[in-house]
């Protein structure tokens, strides 16, 4: 992998999630001020909360898990997002996807619970959901590793993530929010395919080659 040199954004955005966690640990009304919380989003018009909510976790196993993904993931692309776009304008551009894709994973749960003051969630998982979707177009068919033992395609892991995402998300069951997940993967897709278009031909052709 790159030198941490090569991608500051990437280093930049774990350190300052975090510090901001470590700051909910000790005092949980950190936590309840940043949280993603929709009834205070539309009644307080707290609208801040779509962002500040990717940056606090409810547990130090949550925030590391979520940390390590991004720091591997991340930094990838990253780097990619310097190559394609600029060594100043694409880890720009890369810290700005990550920051929108926080806010618009949280809209459709915004939607559906708005008027329900018992839900809220935490965490920076949709936006790392995104990140591993934009790993997924570059390298289809190299191995993710679950739990570092159980080698699965990248393009089938994204598959069964969305697939799961989409049916826990309608079981509505449970305090994860199933919905940013699954939108913050479909946001990754999104945006690194309205970015470079070319890339859409290439996942395709990496696709029909299949596995090496």
């Amino acid at each position: 992998m790159e030198s941490i040199s090569a991608f500051p954004v990437t280093i930049g955005i774990v350190i300052v999630t975090v510090l901001i966690s470590i700051q909910g640990f000790n005092n949980p009304e950190v936590v309840y001020k940043l949280r993603h919380w929709p009834t205070a989003e539309k009644n307080q018009k707290e609208y801040y909360r779509f962002l500040s909510s990717g940056f606090v976790h409810g547990s130090w196993i949550h925030l590391i898990i979520n940390m390590f993904v991004l720091y591997q993931f991340g930094g990838l692309i990253e780097v990619y997002f310097s190559r394609l776009f600029g060594s100043i304008p694409g880890p720009i551009l890369f810290l700005v996807v990550y920051i929108l894709i926080i806010i618009l994973a949280d809209i459709p749960s915004y939607a559906k619970h708005k008027d329900n003051p018992s839900f809220a969630s935490i965490g920076a998982s949709g936006a790392v959901s995104g990140i591993i979707m934009m790993y997924v177009v570059f390298h289809p068919w190299d191995k993710i590793y679950l739990y570092g033992i159980l080698g699965i395609y990248s393009i089938l892991a994204a598959v069964l993530y969305i697939g799961y995402s989409t049916w826990a998300d309608n079981q509505q069951k449970g305090r994860i929010d199933h919905s940013a997940h699954l939108y913050g993967a479909i946001l990754g897709l999104i945006f690194i395919f309205a970015l470079k278009p070319s890339l859409i031909s290439l996942f395709i052709e990496q696709l029909l080659q299949g596995p090496l």
